[in-house]
């Protein structure tokens, strides 16, 4: 009565992309970051419109008219932000009107949600191309301020009553932080090691730089250009006209842990705790807040075989799993042993890669220590992770994903696994295989 039963569809990466990442310019900084005076749609547009161009260029009968959705992950929807960016981001990229889009927030998830949603509606067939991304302009709506923006407002912000009992808005993810490195015993040192490492891969990706292009494309855009005049003794700001900026390399890497390593650290040791008095969790070990977009394009892998489009690597399995919310940072344990089992049993020894998002030094060795892995493995974010490139809260899961893709592709390597933790005490997590 109801026909055959429809065999899941396979998956396959054909392109992934993302855009320098700028440093934050939020709470009365001195120095803004390079993205200050560009909009959020802008960031986002430039890495679809790229990746769209990209797509088109390995395959004349690409017509991307036949993009079915895209979906982008973005944490604040306020603002530029808001109104639905994922179609928002269609209209500005100049994708064809039939292509739909929609948006989502799983907190830090959110990025690499939007690839496991599309992945999942190809492999069941309810689409053959689908476009994921992530944005966060933190220099513009740095956490928090969708419920700031509401209080602002003066509208209702009730709680529910049946949270009382489990305070986890009240808890600040550093804290969280602070509390994986008591229960898994981590020192001070072990966490600013790591977080010199992240900065000394990631200088090590930007130096080679026939595969840091391959992965990182510029953003070009017009923008006004000011000088200051005092006015009445007064210093105002005039606009002259417009200017055409190019931003092409990563903002937030600090080479110098790589050229003077011992120094580096040293500094880094010396930086104080910034959420427990006495604490381990410090600047130095924790993720930089950032301005980013990425976007990645994804097929069945029979469509991509009738445009002639060799794939990347196919989307082997996808777990979510939820944790202690208080601790909260603790997810992507069990969502990485799901998403394992889902693989046919693969375990850590198969993984190549290990895409662990860096929220905090912490959560990362705390996830070396459940599997067994050397804090300093070259396969944990071997080009580097959010500590060095930063942590744009919806666009991370696509950056990073970005990154292990790519990273298949230089290496040869065969599987990469990525996860993330979030908010809440929720974990992700995707494991890849490179397409031979």
């Amino acid at each position: 009565m109801f026909g055959k039963k429809k065999e899941l569809k396979e998956c396959v990466v054909v392109d992934a992309v993302r855009i320098p990442i700028g440093r934050s310019g939020w709470k009365g900084m001195e120095k803004k970051g390079m993205y200050a005076d560009i909009s959020a749609q802008d960031l986002l547009a430039t890495a679809v419109e790229t990746l769209a161009k990209r797509v088109q260029e390995k395959s004349s009968a690409f017509d991307t008219k036949e993009i079915d959705d895209m979906a982008v992950g973005c944490l604040s929807q306020v603002g530029e932000q808001a109104g639905n960016l994922g179609r928002i981001g269609v209209l500005a990229a100049g994708l064809p009107d039939e292509v739909a889009g929609w948006t989502i927030d799983r907190y830090c998830n959110a990025g690499l949600q939007a690839i496991n949603s599309q992945a999942h509606a190809i492999m069941s067939g309810a689409g053959d191309i689908m476009i994921a991304a992530g944005v966060e302009h933190m220099t513009h709506y740095p956490m928090g301020t969708s419920m700031l923006v509401a209080q602002q407002a003066h509208l209702p912000v009730i709680m529910s009553k049946r949270l009382a009992k489990r305070p986890i808005f009240g808890v600040v993810m550093g804290a969280a932080a602070e509390m994986v490195a008591e229960k898994y015993k981590l020192t001070r040192e072990e966490m600013d090691k790591f977080g010199v490492w992240s900065h000394q891969k990631a200088t090590k990706a930007m130096r080679d730089e026939a595969w840091y292009k391959k992965r990182v494309v510029p953003l070009e855009i017009e923008m006004p250009e000011y000088e200051t005049k005092m006015v009445d003794g007064k210093e105002v700001k005039e606009r002259k006209g417009m200017v055409k900026k190019r931003f092409d390399k990563d903002e937030t890497v600090r080479p110098q842990c790589l050229d003077d390593p011992a120094g580096s650290l040293a500094k880094i040791a010396k930086l104080e705790a910034r959420f427990k008095k006495g604490g381990m969790v410090t600047a130095g070990n924790s993720s930089q807040i950032v301005d980013g977009a990425a976007a990645c394009m994804l097929m069945s892998r029979e469509k991509a075989d009738k445009l002639g489009i060799k794939p990347m690597a196919r989307i082997v399995s996808t777990a979510v799993a939820g944790h202690e919310p208080l601790i909260m940072l603790l997810g992507p344990i069990p969502a990485m042993k799901k998403a394992m089992a889902r693989a046919g049993g693969l375990t850590m020894k198969d993984i190549d890669i290990f895409e662990a998002n860096e929220a905090f030094a912490s959560p990362v060795l705390a996830f070396c220590k459940e599997f067994d892995v050397a804090y300093d493995d070259p396969k944990i974010n071997p080009t580097g992770g959010a500590i060095a490139l930063g942590h744009p809260i919806g666009a991370s899961g696509v950056i990073y994903f970005t990154e292990m893709v790519w990273e298949l592709m230089h290496t040869g390597k065969r599987y990469g696994m990525q996860t993330l933790c979030g908010g809440g005490g929720v974990g992700i997590a995707t494991i890849v295989e490179r397409v031979s």
